[in-house]
């Protein structure tokens, strides 16, 4: 640890939106991140200069070229180097301090125990694909006790989702089990953005591609859910403040200017979502069930 380091004073410009005694909160709490691509970097060096102080991370890839549009990580100096090992060292530029673990392996069924052990707040930062190990670390979640965020990019905007403790879980709000993957993908994006503010200005339906597990994305969706995250992550971990629990969301547009307060009583199993679900179906290709 660099010598001159002093983490009261590094932290001191959070000190009036937050008091003295709520930073030392924030530096003895440790919080999750699954993934370190498109958000999960920007998670993890937001959720570190607001002074949190423990980690556990995770991600299995490298950085690639095609990383370089959105990812906090991705640059000329870091291409093919682990993502989980490329973020520890910027995350302790800014925190020299921190107590990080790392899982370079990804999260599995073998080590979600691990992963989640000691954790304040998980924070989702996943591949939108990754529905399997998604529906795993969230179900650990509820069985723990853990308060678990997802903010998800979508267009030029962040669609917000709080799985807290004692209310609605991500399997009772997103109803997949049983279902394909592609149907499983249909049901988490609608109920992600269940207002899907951003489907007017997509331009090009041909780039969402469920069989390839493509799909187009922004900067400026990234670093909106970072702060999004951050703010709520917060209050999780402070207690204060109103964090809008599932079946409750919200979702920003900053391409369209927009704010939309959702609220989706028993999840997909709603009749508005099914709805919704059959446009987007029809949309993106996705095949009915």
């Amino acid at each position: 640890m660099a010598d001159w380091f002093d983490y009261k004073t590094a932290f001191s410009r959070n000190i009036g939106w937050v008091t003295e005694a709520e930073q030392e909160i924030l530096r003895h709490k440790r919080i999750a991140i699954a993934g370190l691509g498109g958000v999960g970097g920007s998670h993890l060096l937001t959720l570190t200069r607001l002074g949190v102080g423990a980690f556990n991370i995770s991600d299995l890839d490298i950085f690639e070229l095609a990383n370089f549009n959105r990812q906090a990580g991705a640059s000329v100096d870091h291409i093919n180097r682990p993502k989980v090992e490329t973020l520890a060292e910027m995350a302790r530029g800014i925190n020299p301090e921190l107590a990080l673990n790392s899982f370079p392996d990804g999260v599995c069924d073998d080590n979600i125990d691990a992963f989640l052990e000691g954790v304040d707040l998980y924070v989702d930062a996943l591949d939108f694909f990754a529905v399997n190990v998604r529906r795993a670390v969230f179900a650990a979640c509820a069985e723990k006790g853990i308060p678990a965020i997802t903010a998800a990019p979508l267009g030029m905007g962040v669609a917000l989702l709080c799985f807290l403790p004692g209310k609605m879980t991500f399997e009772q709000y997103f109803r997949m089990e049983g279902q394909p993957e592609k149907e499983q993908l249909a049901r988490f994006l609608i109920g992600l953005s269940p207002a899907m503010l951003q489907l007017p200005y997509l331009v090009d339906n041909s780039k969402v591609d469920f069989d390839n597990h493509k799909g187009p994305s922004t900067v400026m969706a990234c670093e909106l859910c970072a702060g999004v995250a951050a703010t709520n992550a917060l209050k999780v971990l402070l207690q204060r403040g109103s964090v809008p629990a599932a079946p409750w969301g919200l979702h920003f547009d900053a391409y369209r200017n927009r704010l939309k307060h959702t609220w989706r009583p028993g999840g997909n199993r709603n009749p508005i979502q099914w709805l919704a679900l059959k446009i987007v179906r029809g949309k993106l290709g996705s095949a009915k069930v």
